[in-house]
C-alpha cells in the first residue's frame, strides 16, 4: 500500500487536540503496521499558528503549496469560537475547490463551520458538537444534523462531533484502511474506546427546565416539572387545562415542537439525569421520582434518548462523594 497523505486543515486559534489526537492515531497505526503509511501535515493560510490553548504551531505547508491530489485524507481542525467566528474567503473558497479531490475529507467539532460555508456538506447527514447542532441548523439549513452522532461517514465525507470525537474518527479511518485487528490494537494501545459506548447527547448539558408557550400551557408544564409522578395521559393533561385533547396535542406542537407525550417524556429524563447526577438515590427510586415508575421504564427511556443505562451515566457524571 502506497503512503496515504493525511492533510489538517487549521486556523489561528485552533484546538491542539483536534490536530494531535487523530494524528497519534494514525502514528501508532503505522507503528503497528509495521512501516510508515500514513504521513501526518499541516496546512494553513500562514506558517505561523497560535493554538486555542497558546501552543504555537508552524505549518508544514501553505494552501497554495500542496497538490491536493496527492491527498488521500483532509479533515479541518475546528476552534472553539468557530461557531462565532466571521467567515475567511480565502479557506471557504479553497476547501471549495480542493476538498472534494481528496479520496476523503470532512471536519472534526468546530471545523465543521467553515467546511459547511462551502456548500460541500449541503443535503449530508455530519455530526456536529451537541453544543454547535442549533447553530448549525440554523446558519445552514440544508446540513442534516444528526444531533447524537459521534461520528458520521456519508461517502467520502467524514465528520466527527467534539474535539475527543476526532480520535473515533481517526480509528474509523484506520479500520478502514487495515482492518479490524490494527485498529482494535491501536485503540488497546492509546487506551481509547474502540467503540465508544452510547451517543453525545449523554454528554449534553441540561438545559434548566421552563415552561414555554402560552400561559394555559406553561400552567400545565410547572405542575408536571414540580410532579412528574403524577398521571400525565393526554386526557389528563386535557382536563387539567380545559381542552379537548386535539387542541392540546396542536398547542404543544405548535409551542414546543413536541407531542404532549414527548414533553412528559423528555422532561421526566431531564428530572432523572439531575438526580442521578446531584445524589446517591439507586435507580428504582430515581424512577418513582421522575415519573418512569420502574427502573425498566427508566432503562429503556435512557437507553433510546441517550444511549446507556441509568447505572452507566451516573457512573460518568455522577458526584463523587
Amino acid at each position: 500500500m502506497t503512503e496515504l497523505l493525511i492533510v489538517f486543515v487549521v486556523s489561528n486559534g485552533v484546538q491542539l487536540m483536534d490536530i494531535a489526537g487523530p494524528a497519534d492515531v494514525f502514528a501508532e497505526a503505522n507503528t503497528l503496521y509495521g512501516k510508515p503509511l500514513y504521513r501526518s501535515v499541516i496546512v494553513a493560510e500562514r506558517k505561523d499558528i497560535r493554538s486555542s490553548c497558546g501552543f504555537r504551531l508552524r505549518a508544514d505547508l501553505l494552501l497554495g503549496d500542496i497538490s491536493t491530489r496527492c491527498v488521500d485524507t483532509m479533515l479541518v481542525a475546528g476552534a472553539p469560537d468557530a461557531a462565532t467566528r466571521p467567515c475567511d474567503p480565502v479557506l471557504t473558497g479553497w476547501l471549495r475547490q480542493e476538498a472534494p479531490r481528496a479520496r476523503r475529507f470532512g471536519s472534526i467539532c468546530g471545523g465543521v463551520f467553515p467546511l459547511a460555508e462551502t456548500g460541500l456538506l449541503d443535503g449530508q447527514i455530519i455530526a456536529a458538537h451537541w453544543a454547535d447542532v442549533d447553530c448549525v441548523r440554523q446558519r445552514f439549513p440544508t446540513v442534516i444534523v444528526d444531533a447524537d452522532a459521534i461520528i458520521r461517514e456519508e461517502g467520502a465525507l467524514r465528520t466527527a462531533a467534539g474535539v475527543s470525537s476526532g480520535l473515533d474518527l481517526a480509528l474509523s479511518l484506520v479500520r478502514e484502511d487495515l482492518g479490524e485487528r490494527i485498529a482494535r490494537d491501536v485503540a488497546r494501545q492509546l487506551v481509547l474506546f474502540y467503540k465508544r459506548p452510547g451517543g453525545q447527547l449523554q454528554y449534553s448539558r441540561q438545559r434548566k427546565l421552563s415552561p414555554a408557550g402560552r400561559s394555559a400551557l406553561q400552567s400545565l408544564q410547572r405542575r408536571i416539572m414540580q410532579q412528574p409522578d403524577a398521571e400525565y395521559s393526554v386526557k389528563a393533561m386535557a382536563e387539567l387545562v380545559e381542552l379537548e385533547r386535539r387542541q392540546l396535542t396542536r398547542l404543544f406542537a405548535q409551542e414546543t415542537g413536541l407531542s404532549p407525550a414527548r414533553w412528559v417524556e423528555q422532561t421526566r429524563l431531564a428530572i432523572a439525569r439531575g438526580l442521578l447526577e446531584d445524589g446517591r438515590k439507586p435507580p428504582k427510586v430515581v424512577a418513582a421520582e421522575a415519573g418512569f415508575g420502574s427502573v425498566r421504564v427508566l432503562r429503556r427511556v435512557f437507553q433510546n434518548h441517550l444511549g446507556v443505562t441509568p447505572a452507566e451515566y451516573r457512573k460518568r457524571f455522577g458526584q463523587l462523594y
